[in-house]
């Protein structure tokens, strides 16, 4: 039996979850999600607890137990307490702000990287360097958090881009670091 998949998925007060064969919509105070999950697997809702069980023991069917309930209790997670993700910029001249809902990025190109807020999804920039991407669907988020990221990855040499908050960045030798040859 999957570990993740036979765990009870607890529904806070305040949140809805309708289910209409295998298509599941959740309603909560961040917003409400919809999602069709595999028609093989058995969804019970008793009062406010969620139970996800396999119709077999077949390989398939123990692959999507475990997957359906962490869709699931994201879904539930999301519209009750929200995801959030935080970046850094590091770099000379790197910053960035928000105009209306678009974020605007100085990265060291010619031009200003300008991206807007997508539905669903919110862009804070408490200071220059640092942006915090939330929203209710845990996989937009981290979509949209790439993306930005995507925009000037951090290079190993001297750590300049954007990253994750606490992301480690291997760092390299320059040219100087090398053996001089005879």
């Amino acid at each position: 039996m999957s570990r993740i998949g036979r765990k009870p998925i607890d529904v806070p007060s305040g949140v809805e979850v309708k289910f209409d064969g295998n298509f599941v919509t959740v309603k909560g105070p961040k917003g409400t999600l919809t999602k069709t999950l595999h028609h093989d697997m058995i969804i019970e809702q008793d009062g406010n607890v969620i139970n996800v069980k396999r119709p077999s023991e077949d390989k398939e069917h123990k692959s999507l137990h475990g997957l359906t309930r962490t869709l699931l209790s994201n879904m539930v997670e999301g519209v009750s307490k929200g995801f959030s993700k935080e970046l850094e910029i590091q770099g000379v001249g790197y910053r960035a702000s928000k105009q209306g809902t678009e974020l605007v990025m100085q990265l060291g190109y010619s031009h200003q990287v300008i991206m807007p807020e997508i539905e669903g999804i919110t862009v804070d920039v408490p200071s220059q360097t640092k942006i915090i991407i939330s929203g209710a669907d845990k996989q937009a988020v981290g979509q949209f958090a790439a993306k930005v990221r995507e925009k000037r990855l951090p290079e190993p040499y001297k750590g300049k881009g954007i990253r994750y908050v606490g992301e480690y960045v291997q760092r390299k030798e320059g040219k100087a670091g090398k053996g001089t040859k005879k």
